[in-house]
C-alpha cells in the first residue's frame, strides 16, 4: 500500500500529516483500545489505513486546486480582455480625428483621452454600486436582503472584494471589464459633438452617461438578477441596447441642444458637407474598434471551467465563445456588404455599415444561427444608412460621425431582431422566454432613460451658457484656440473646402462669416431649427 501510494507522484504536504494525526487521535479516542486493535486484527495495517485517509485529503485538495485553477483562468481571461479593449478607444481617437477638420484635431483626440480620467473614478466611486445595488429597481441600497445583496455589498468602494483580495480573483478584474465599457459608452457620444462642444461640458456629460445612465439600464436589463430579465425575459446578451441604443438616445438628447456646426445648414434647411480631414485615419480607427470589439464580446461572457458547457452569457444562461466569435464575424461581412449597397459605394458609410451591422446582431449573438446573422446584419447597415441621412437632412441634426444612427437606431434594432427570430429562447434563472412584448419593454424602458438624461443635462448646461464654444472659437478652431499652435507645421494648410447641397465647393473663411453674420445667437451658438422638417 505504501509504494503504491508513493509511485502515484503525489506529494503529501506537512498540512495533510498533521490534519491526519489529529484524526487518528480522534478515532482512537472514540473506538478505546480494543477497537483499535480489532481494527488491525481484521486484516487492516497501519500504514494502509493511514494512506487511505491520505488520499481522501489528497482528493479534498485536488478538488480545491481545480477550483483555484479555475478562478485564475478567469482573472486571467478578463485581463486580457481589457487589455485589448484599450484598443475601442485609440479606434475612438483615430476615427474621430480622421472626420474632424483640421484645425479641430488635438482637440478632438485630446477629449477622448480626458474621458478616462474622469469616468474611471467616477465608475469606481458610484458607478459599480449602482449596476450591483439596483438590479431589481429602485430603491435599493446597501441593506438590502433581495437576490443581489452579496453583490450590493461587494460594489461598495470600500469593501473587502474591492482591495488587495488574495480570496476574490474576480471582483476586481470583473469591475475592470465594466470600466472599458463605460468608457465606450461615453466615447459614443463624444464623435457626434465634436468642433463646437466645450471640452468641459463634454466631460460633466461623459460622466452622467458612463457612469450613471448606461450602468443603471444594464442593472435592470443585462444582469443576472435585473427585474427586465427575471420578469419579462429581456435579452440583449451582447449589449446591443444596453451599451449602444442608450448611448445614441442620449446622444440625441445632448445634439438637441449643442446645435449644428455653423454653416451646416443653409437658411432654406438645406445640408451642406464638411469633409473630413483624413478619411483612412477615421477607416483605420474603425478597424482597431472592430479588433477591440472581439474582446468586449468575450468579456460579456462569464467564464466557468469547471461547468458544462464552461461559458454562460451574462444572465448565466448557456453559451460558448466560439458561438459568439461566428456571429460578430459574419455581423461584421454583413454590415460591410449592406452599408456599400445601400450607401452606393460611400467609403464612411461602408465601414460604419459593419459597426451598424455587429451592433445589430450583438443582442442575440448567443443564439443566432451564422446565416440568421450574417442576413440581419446586412439588413440593419442598409437601414442605418438610409436612416443617417434622413437624421442629418431631415431632422436637421448635425451628427458628425453618425453616432446616433449607428450606435442608437442598431441598439434598439437589435433587440427587436430577438423579439422576432428569438422569442422563446430562455433567459436567466428564471428561464423565462424571451418575447417581443418582453423586448419591447426593454425599449419602452430605456430609450426616455437614454434620451431624457442627455436632454435634460445638455439643457441646463446650455441655460448656464457652458455647453457650446464660443462662436469665434469655433471659426479659428478649437486647437489654436486652446493651444494656440498648430501641430502640423511641417505641412502647409489647405484651404477648408465646404461642399454645398449642390456639390459646389466653396471656402470657408468666405462663406462662415457671412452664415454667421445671418444667425441669431444666444451667448451659446447659432439657433438653428432642429427638428423634423
Amino acid at each position: 500500500m505504501y509504494l503504491a501510494y508513493m509511485n502515484s507522484s503525489k506529494i503529501v504536504a506537512p498540512s495533510d500529516i498533521v490534519q491526519l494525526a489529529r484524526h487518528w487521535i480522534e478515532l482512537a479516542s472514540s473506538l478505546g483500545p480494543s477497537g483499535v486493535w480489532g481494527l488491525f486484527a481484521r486484516g487492516e495495517s497501519l500504514v494502509s489505513f493511514i494512506f487511505a485517509q491520505v488520499r481522501s485529503l489528497q482528493d479534498a485538495a485536488d478538488a480545491k486546486a481545480l477550483t483555484q485553477d479555475s478562478a485564475v483562468l478567469g482573472e486571467q481571461f478578463y485581463f486580457f480582455t481589457v487589455v485589448l479593449m484599450w484598443l475601442i478607444h485609440a479606434g475612438f481617437m483615430s476615427y474621430e480625428a480622421g472626420v474632424a477638420r483640421r484645425k479641430n484635431v488635438m482637440a478632438t483626440a485630446m477629449k477622448n483621452i480626458l474621458t478616462i480620467a474622469v469616468v474611471t473614478p467616477t465608475f469606481y466611486y458610484f458607478g459599480w454600486w449602482i449596476y450591483n445595488c439596483n438590479q431589481p429597481g429602485l430603491p435599493i441600497g446597501p441593506n438590502s436582503s433581495d437576490f443581489t445583496s452579496a453583490a450590493c455589498q461587494g460594489g461598495i468602494p470600500w469593501s473587502d472584494a474591492f482591495g488587495p483580495n488574495i480570496t476574490n480573483n474576480i471582483n476586481l478584474i470583473f469591475f475592470l471589464a465594466f470600466l472599458l465599457f463605460s468608457w465606450t459608452t461615453a466615447s459614443i457620444m463624444s464623435g457626434a459633438i465634436i468642433e463646437r462642444a466645450r471640452i468641459s461640458a463634454y466631460l460633466v456629460l461623459a460622466c452622467l452617461l458612463g457612469s450613471v445612465v448606461w450602468i443603471l439600464d444594464a442593472a435592470w436589463g443585462w444582469s443576472a438578477g435585473g427585474w427586465l430579465t427575471l420578469r419579462f425575459g429581456f435579452h440583449d446578451s451582447i449589449a446591443s441596447c444596453v451599451v449602444h441604443g442608450v448611448a445614441g438616445a442620449f446622444t440625441l438628447g445632448v445634439l438637441f441642444n449643442v446645435g449644428p456646426r455653423i454653416g451646416k445648414y443653409t437658411k432654406d434647411g438645406l445640408t451642406r458637407v464638411f469633409r473630413p480631414h483624413n478619411l483612412h485615419i477615421t477607416a483605420l480607427g474603425l478597424m482597431l474598434i472592430f479588433t477591440g470589439f472581439y474582446a468586449f464580446y468575450g468579456a460579456c461572457l462569464v467564464i466557468a471551467s469547471t461547468s458544462f458547457p464552461g461559458w454562460a452569457n451574462i444572465y448565466l444562461s448557456p453559451t460558448t465563445l466560439g458561438s459568439i466569435t461566428m456571429v460578430i464575424t459574419l455581423g461584421f461581412a454583413g454590415g460591410f456588404t449592406g452599408g456599400y449597397f445601400a450607401s452606393r459605394g460611400d467609403p464612411f458609410w461602408t465601414i460604419s455599415g459593419g459597426l451598424a451591422g455587429v451592433i445589430g446582431v450583438s443582442a442575440g449573438a448567443d443564439v443566432y444561427a451564422p446565416t440568421l446573422a450574417y442576413l440581419i446584419s446586412m439588413l440593419t447597415a442598409a437601414m442605418v444608412v438610409y436612416i443617417g441621412g434622413w437624421i442629418e437632412t431631415k431632422m436637421r441634426v448635425d451628427d458628425a460621425v453618425g453616432a446616433v444612427a449607428v450606435h442608437g437606431v442598431s441598439g434598439f434594432l437589435g433587440i427587436f431582431w430577438v423579439g422576432v427570430f428569438a422569442a422563446g429562447y430562455p433567459t436567466g434563472i428564471n428561464n423565462v422566454e424571451s418575447s417581443i412584448g418582453g423586448q419591447l419593454m426593454g425599449a419602452a424602458t430605456f430609450l426616455p432613460l437614454g434620451f431624457l438624461s442627455g436632454w435634460v443635462a445638455s439643457y441646463v448646461l446650455r441655460k448656464l451658457n457652458l455647453l457650446r464654444v464660443p462662436v469665434e472659437v469655433e471659426l479659428e478652431g478649437l486647437d489654436m484656440a486652446e493651444y494656440e499652435r498648430d501641430f502640423y507645421p511641417e505641412h502647409a494648410r489647405a484651404p477648408e473646402m465646404i461642399e454645398e447641397p449642390d456639390g459646389q465647393l466653396v471656402l470657408s473663411e468666405e462663406l462662415l462669416p457671412a452664415e454667421l453674420a445671418e444667425l441669431s445667437t444666444n451667448g451659446s451658438g447659432p439657433r438653428v431649427p432642429a427638428g423634423v422638417g
